[in-house]
């Protein structure tokens, strides 16, 4: 079983984040890998775990991420988590990307795998936290032309049948999916608990190598990335208001009636 999951790298998402030249800006003391991520990466390697051992033996998850050489603390923990190998895909043409190029490049590297091993599985978190858009999954399977299976809280693979099927919570229903693998399968948060580094591993972590792919080596025409192929932009960007100071009232028996005042003032009824 080879899986791949699509990991970010993340501004800490407590910390005050401004836009510059429509781009969010990013620094590199406050970057994390995205906390959503950590489920994607919890269902791949739960997957392998769960194999017979000798096809334990002969499986691997790839963390891959499209970003900056700063990317590469968030590969480190995936694999301080026990992820086999580390690819980031860096070139200054991806700059200004939206979410279709994001899928692009990351369609190219899921094929670039693919030619030494053939890839069963794409998996990927629901959501980035630094723009909470959860639509590269969708993208991400149709630039590889794969059955997509999204916001999945739970994911069952059957290695043998080849198949992968995925429970999914909407309103009041509640959705039982099946594909044939290869497939891309986003999970949620509820998928299951990411667990917690342990110490050998992160002593591994430190010397294991991370792969440095460029788009001349993906095949990828700068043309169709970055700015220059982005289909979306940014037209405005405004700073988020300050809180409001707290309004204290003290009850001395008209507490009711300052609430509903409150409410009515602010339209909030």
């Amino acid at each position: 079983m080879r899986i791949v999951v699509a990991v970010k790298y993340v501004p800490d998402i407590q910390s005050d984040r401004a836009f510059v030249d429509g781009r969010v800006e990013r620094t590199s003391d406050d970057g994390t890998l995205n906390e959503l991520d950590e489920h994607a990466l919890e269902a791949a390697l739960r997957i392998v775990e769960a194999l017979p051992e000798d096809e334990r033996a002969a499986s691997e998850v790839v963390a891959l991420t499209v970003a900056g050489e700063d990317a590469d603390s968030a590969l480190r923990k995936a694999f301080q988590l026990g992820v086999d190998r580390g690819v980031r895909v860096s070139d200054d043409a991806i700059a200004g990307s939206d979410y279709f190029g994001t899928a692009r490049v990351l369609a190219a590297a899921v094929r670039a795998l693919g030619a030494d091993a053939p890839v069963d599985l794409v998996i990927t978190g629901m959501a980035a936290l630094d723009g909470l858009g959860s639509v590269v999954p969708v993208l991400l399977a149709a630039e590889l032309d794969l059955p997509q299976l999204a916001i999945a809280g739970d994911l069952q693979v059957d290695a043998a049948a080849r198949t992968a099927t995925v429970t999914r919570e909407l309103g009041h229903v509640t959705e039982v999916l099946e594909a044939p693998l290869p497939a891309v399968v986003s999970v949620t948060d509820h998928a299951n608990d990411p667990r917690f580094p342990n110490f050998k591993l992160i002593m591994a972590a430190r010397s294991k190598k991370v792969e440095a792919w460029s788009l001349a080596d993906l095949d990828v025409d700068p043309a169709t990335v970055g700015d220059a192929g982005a289909r979306t932009r940014v037209v405005s960007a405004a700073p988020r208001p300050e809180k409001p100071e707290v309004e204290l009232v003290v009850d001395k028996g008209e507490g009711g009636k300052a609430l509903a005042e409150y409410l009515i003032r602010n339209e909030l009824v």
